[in-house]
């Protein structure tokens, strides 16, 4: 019994996100700030207030939604940990 290959194109970049050192300050910063703390695509559809429709979070269908929001965590552990810094302004 043979097992077929799989092609997983993304999984070099999905490898190479999950590897970045955070061990700068000023790059943990930046990280924090264009990453997302949660996801800024889902919403309630309201008019004369009343939801007429939900648009569900279309975050996990990103294929590197799972890596950045590790390569986040990772800088908000740095700066808190490493640096003493106040995270709270990126939550």
């Amino acid at each position: 019994m043979t097992q077929g290959l799989t092609f997983k194109p993304l999984q070099p970049f999905k490898q190479w996100l999950e590897n970045v050192d955070v061990r700068e300050g000023e790059r943990a910063r930046f990280l924090c700030q264009v990453i997302p703390a949660q996801c800024p695509f889902e919403r309630d559809v309201r008019f004369f207030g009343k939801v007429w429709f939900h648009i569900p979070p279309l975050c996990k269908l990103n294929p590197f939604y799972e890596q950045l929001v590790m390569l986040r965590f990772k800088s908000l552990c740095y700066l808190a940990d490493e640096c003493g810094e106040d995270i709270t302004p990126y939550c």
